[in-house]
């Protein structure tokens, strides 16, 4: 497999995705800029120029979700994820889309507002409304993770999607103190080895 990658991207989590499987792969690195991403090459991997997009032989594939699911399928036999007759198997696919339903989007803004446009063009007003709207998405998962360790109990993959954003969140500032849960959660996904190599890449 080969992983299309840029830095500070949703692309580590595919890196920790791939680590946590202890599976083979190798690393197109390319810098998180246009003359990369939109380049004519890269464009015929993704039409919008982004990344992740993993290419595992015939098979070309990207949206970060869909590779996870992908992987998890075709290389782990349904591994890191709860049967579908399984009880948590809902709350699973809950939280595995949460991440970019309710949570990345808000974060996507503040990126924009506080590192991807210039001083001049940022909007105060936008930046307030997402940074509010994030803590608000994050009360749940809070909530959730009372008494467990991970989302659904055991580590799954809706950790690797919904745990990068929290990681994310967490150093945006978004995650307050009074969410103990979620702190010690960023915590516990912080300092899994996998994870760690996804962060070193960034």
């Amino acid at each position: 497999m080969k992983l299309h990658f840029a830095p500070n991207s949703r692309a580590g989590r595919i890196v920790w995705l791939l680590e946590e499987l202890e599976l083979p792969y190798e690393i197109n690195k390319m810098a998180f800029h246009p003359s990369d991403l939109k380049s004519d090459e890269h464009r015929a991997r993704h039409p919008l120029g982004r990344v992740p997009v993993l290419d595992d032989g015939d098979v070309s594939i990207y949206e970060s979700g869909a590779i996870v699911e992908y992987v998890l399928e075709r290389h782990k036999n349904g591994g890191l994820k709860p049967a579908v007759d399984d009880p948590m198997f809902p709350e699973y696919l809950q939280w595995f889309h949460y991440c970019e339903g309710m949570v990345m989007p808000p974060v996507n803004t503040i990126v924009v507002q506080t590192v991807l446009l210039p001083p001049d063009r940022r909007d105060e007003t936008a930046l307030g409304q997402a940074q509010r709207l994030l803590t608000k998405a994050l009360a749940p998962v809070d909530e959730a993770l009372e008494g467990r360790e991970y989302l659904i109990g055991d580590f799954s993959g809706a950790d690797i999607m919904l745990g990068h954003a929290c990681f994310m969140a967490n150093r945006l500032g978004c995650v307050t103190d009074e969410m103990t849960n979620l702190k010690g959660y960023v915590e516990r996904v912080a300092a899994r080895p996998a994870f760690k190599k996804a962060i070193e890449m960034q």
